[in-house]
C-alpha cells in the first residue's frame, strides 16, 4: 500500500498497523516558515539515541528559511530540500510504500514523513544495546584469537573483514522468514569458492519460506541434504578466524542476525574433529592431539558396547585374572551387564544436562559431586560394579575431547544403539553396525559434497591435513573436493600462485 500525502492518515495508518506501541517514537516539527508539518519516526531500543538527535537535527537545520526566501515555500520545497541534505550524508532513501516503510523502520532506520507529501524519507540510525565482542566460550582455544561472534550482523562481517582484507570477499544479504525479516548473510571469496557449492547454497536459502527464523539452527535444519541422518552436515562456530579459515579453503559462510554462531558449508567429517588451535602449533603437536581426539571418539562410541560385548560373549577375550576381578565385583550386582551401564549412561547423561542448564557455578557443582556421590553410592549399594563406573566415566569424558558441540551430541545418541546392539549380539553385532555407519557417512553429502572427503572418494594430496596435520610448508593446495578454481594456496615461488585446476 502507497504512503498517502496527509501526515494525518499517514500517522493515523502507523497507529493502527503497531496498535499504538509505546516504543515506537512519533516527534512532529512544525516549519515555522513554510506551517509544514514534518514527523520522525524512530523505534526505541533500535536506534543509537545521539544519532537520531543528530539526523534529525541536522534534517531540520533550515539555514536558508527565512521569510525573504521565495524558492521554499511549499511542501515540496521543503522534501526537496531534505534530500538533498539527506543525499550529502550518505543517506538518501526515498520510501513510497508502507511495506518498505515498516522493514527500514524495524531495521533502527529514522523515517522522515512531510505533510502533502507522499514519500518519506528514511535516515540510517541503528544502534542500541549490543553485547560486546567477548572471548568464545563453547570453542576454546589456549592459543590463537580470544575474539568470538556476537548477535549483531554488522559486527560479525566486520571480525571476518579484519582478517581477510580481500576485495574479492564478497557478502550477499537476503531477508528470510515472513513474519521475522531476518536478514541471512553468506560471505566467500571470489575466485576460490566452488561455484557449484555457491549455487547450490543460494537455490536453498531462497527456496525456504517459514514465518521464522531465529537462529542459525533453523537454517541448519532447512538446507540440510538429509534430514534424518544422526550426523551433522553443516559446521557451526563462533570464532572468526575458524570462519576465516574455511573461507580461505574454498567454502562458504552463513552469517544469521541475532545469533553468535556461522555454519559453514560444504564440510566433511573430519572437521568436526579440527580445532582452529590445530594450526597455530607445531605440526608434531597437532598432530598427536588430532590422533587423541580420534580415539576419544573411538572410545565415546564403543566403550560401554565392547565391554558389556565382552562379559557377556566374549570372556575368552578378557584375561584371566581380571576376568575374575570382573566376575567379584559383578557377584552382587542383580542386574545384566546391559541394564547396568543402560542406568550409568543415562544418570550421566541427566547430570551432564542439569549441569548444563543450571547457573554456571551451580552448575559445575552438581556436575562433580553429583557424579562422585551417585557413583560412590551406586558401588556401595550393590547396584553397579567399579568397573562399569570406570568405562562410563572414561567414555563421557572422552565424548568432551569431540571439539564440535553437535558432533559429540550425534556421538552420545548413536552411543546407546550400539550398547543395544553389543547387548544381544555382541562383537558381531557391532561390526555389522560399523560397517552400516561406514556405508552411511559415505552416502552422506553437504551441498552436494562427499561427507567423508578426503578418505571417501580417497584423495592423497589431502590426507595431509585429514586425521594428522602436516607441516604447514607442505599444505600448499586448497581441499580439491571443495575448491577446483584456485588450489594453490602456498608456491615455491610467488609467480606460481593461483594455478587453476577444473579437472
Amino acid at each position: 500500500m502507497s504512503i498517502s500525502s496527509s501526515l494525518t492518515d499517514n500517522l493515523d495508518q502507523l497507529i493502527e498497523r503497531l496498535g499504538n506501541s509505546p516504543d515506537i517514537i512519533i516527534r512532529k516539527f512544525t516549519l515555522m516558515t513554510a506551517q509544514i508539518q514534518v514527523a520522525a519516526i524512530y523505534v526505541e531500543g533500535l536506534i543509537e539515541n545521539t544519532m537520531v538527535e543528530k539526523y534529525v537535527g541536522h534534517m531540520m537545520s533550515f539555514d536558508s528559511f527565512d521569510d525573504s526566501d521565495p524558492e521554499i515555500t511549499s511542501a515540496q520545497d521543503i522534501f526537496t530540500f531534505m534530500k538533498e541534505k539527506a543525499r550529502n550524508i550518505n543517506e538518501e532513501k526515498i520510501i513510497k510504500d508502507w511495506d518498505v516503510l515498516f522493514e527500514a523502520l524495524f531495521s533502527g532506520n529514522t523515517i522522515l514523513l512531510i505533510d502533502g507529501i507522499g514519500e518519506a524519507i528514511r535516515g540510517n540510525t541503528s544502534g542500541g544495546e549490543v553485547r560486546s565482542v567477548t572471548e568464545a566460550t563453547t570453542q576454546v582455544a589456549i592459543r590463537g584469537s580470544k575474539e568470538s561472534f556476537t548477535e549483531s550482523l554488522g559486527t560479525n562481517l566486520s571480525l571476518v573483514r579484519r582478517k581477510i582484507k580481500s576485495p574479492n570477499l564478497w557478502i550477499e544479504t537476503m531477508k528470510i522468514g515472513d513474519v521475522t525479516q531476518t536478514n541471512v548473510s553468506i560471505m566467500y571469496i571470489h575466485g576460490i569458492v566452488n561455484d557449484k557449492a555457491l549455487l547450490a547454497l543460494k537455490k536453498k536459502l531462497q527456496a525456504i519460506d517459514v514465518d521464522a527464523i531465529l537462529e542459525s539452527g533453523y537454517i541448519e535444519q532447512l538446507i540440510e541434504d538429509n534430514v534424518y541422518s544422526p550426523f551433522p552436515t553443516l559446521y557451526n562456530t563462533e570464532r572468526p578466524d575458524s570462519v576465516a579459515g574455511n573461507l580461505l579453503e574454498g567454502r562458504i559462510a552463513i552469517f544469521v542476525d541475532g545469533t553468535p554462531f556461522v555454519l559453514i558449508a560444504p564440510t566433511s567429517f573430519f572437521m568436526f574433529f579440527h580445532a582452529v588451535e590445530d594450526y597455530y602449533q607445531r605440526f608434531d603437536i597437532a598432530s598427536l592431539i588430532r590422533l587423541l581426539r580420534f580415539m576419544c571418539l573411538i572410545i565415546s562410541l564403543f566403550g560401554p558396547a565392547v565391554f558389556v560385548a565382552a562379559l557377556n560373549f566374549h570372556q575368552e577375550m578378557i584375561p584371566t585374572s581380571l576376568l575374575i576381578n570382573l566376575a567379584s565385583q559383578r557377584e552382587g550386582v542383580p542386574f545384566p551387564a546391559f541394564v547396568e551401564a543402560l542406568m550409568m549412561e543415562v544418570t550421566f547423561e541427566i547430570i551432564r544436562e542439569a549441569g548444563i542448564r543450571m547457573p554456571s557455578p551451580i552448575g559445575q557443582t552438581v556436575s562433580i559431586i553429583g557424579g562422585l556421590v551417585l557413583g560412590q553410592a551406586a558401588v556401595q549399594a550393590g547396584i553397579i560394579s567399579p568397573a562399569m563406573v570406570i568405562v562410563v566415566s572414561l567414555t563421557g569424558i572422552s565424548s568432551f575431547a569431540t571439539p564440535a558441540f553437535n558432533m559429540a551430541l550425534s556421538i552420545r545418541i548413536l552411543r546407546f544403539f550400539i550398547m543395544f546392539i553389543a547387548a544381544f549380539m555382541g562383537l558381531y553385532g557391532i561390526s555389522i553396525l560399523l560397517f552400516i555407519l561406514i556405508a552411511h557417512m559415505c552416502s552422506l553429502r553437504s551441498l552436494g559434497f562427499p561427507f567423508m572427503t578426503p578418505l571417501g572418494p580417497f584423495i592423497a594430496e589431502n590426507q595431509g591435513d585429514s586425521l594428522i596435520r602436516v607441516p604447514l610448508k607442505f599444505m600448499r593446495k586448497r581441499p580439491r573436493m571443495i575448491s577446483q578454481k584456485n588450489i594453490t594456496r602456498m608456491a615455491t615461488d610467488k609467480g606460481n600462485r593461483g594455478d587453476s585446476d577444473e579437472s
